[in-house]
């Protein structure tokens, strides 16, 4: 079974003195060109630290992160993309011809052997069927351009077998395998922590927020050191649908998202 494979492959550099001095601006009357004078490591740390702890977060969204990550559902990206304050490029299925397509198993399919096999079918009979497609849509899309003309040989075929997968990428199930990469401020971040970490969120996409929360907190720990599902740091926002395992999930973050 596919795993989701996360990588930050880049964000802004120094992001906790960035947001220092950003906020700094905000509290002092030094000049823009002076905000980073004096501004040592254990002044950042101070004053970042009593950032965090009043939530004054609009200093924050100084500071950029860019994820790449692969081995995950279009059911997963579907939701990602949902979080506007971001910019997303993803692998399209208009332009790639995917010849054998893979797929993300759910953890209680994979766990029953006769749903398994069943899921595993569906899956081969869609490859099927896009393969199908888009032999029968190519042929089609060919003779019509080559018969209106103006192209040649090898621009001709490029523009049918586009036309092709344009059309049979319908046939491709929510659990093809995507991917994306995409880029959010930390502000926007905290935002997806706080509701993709959560107990009730999808198993999928809950999975991928939480290896994102690691790999941030390893490049600015102080920064995102409260960032979290949103009992973290406060009551269960979920009111009558919580999970009722608050003090379970806090310690799960603080041990093992460092």
């Amino acid at each position: 079974m596919l795993k989701p494979r996360v990588k930050l492959i880049g964000y802004t550099p120094e992001p906790d003195k960035l947001v220092s001095a950003a906020a700094r601006l905000c509290y002092s009357r030094v000049g823009a060109e002076d905000i980073l004078d004096g501004l040592s490591q254990d002044k950042v740390d101070r004053f970042l630290n009593l950032l965090i702890e009043m939530g004054h977060q609009s200093p924050i969204e100084h500071a950029s992160f860019t994820f790449a990550v692969e081995g995950v559902s279009r059911v997963l990206t579907h939701q990602l993309v949902r979080h506007r304050i971001a910019s997303y490029s993803q692998q399209s299925q208009r332009y790639v011809r995917l010849d054998q397509f893979e797929y993300i198993i759910p953890h209680h399919i994979d766990g029953n052997p006769e749903a398994r096999e069943l899921f595993k079918k569906a899956m081969e009979e869609d490859q099927r069927y896009y393969n199908e497609l888009v032999d029968m849509l190519y042929k089609q899309h060919y003779e019509t351009l080559k018969k209106e003309g103006g192209r040649d040989e090898k621009a001709i075929h490029q523009a049918a077998e586009k036309m092709a997968i344009e059309d049979a990428r319908y046939v491709f199930p929510n659990a093809c395998e995507t991917k994306i990469i995409f880029t959010m401020n930390a502000r926007a971040l905290y935002n997806f922590f706080r509701l993709r970490c959560c107990n009730r969120a999808q198993w999928e996409i809950r999975q991928l927020a939480e290896e994102m929360l690691r790999q941030v907190r390893r490049a600015a720990p102080i920064l995102f050191k409260n960032a979290g599902p949103g009992c973290l740091t406060g009551p269960c926002p979920e009111g009558k649908m919580t999970c009722g395992q608050t003090s379970e999930v806090r310690d799960k973050y603080r041990r093992n998202c460092q």
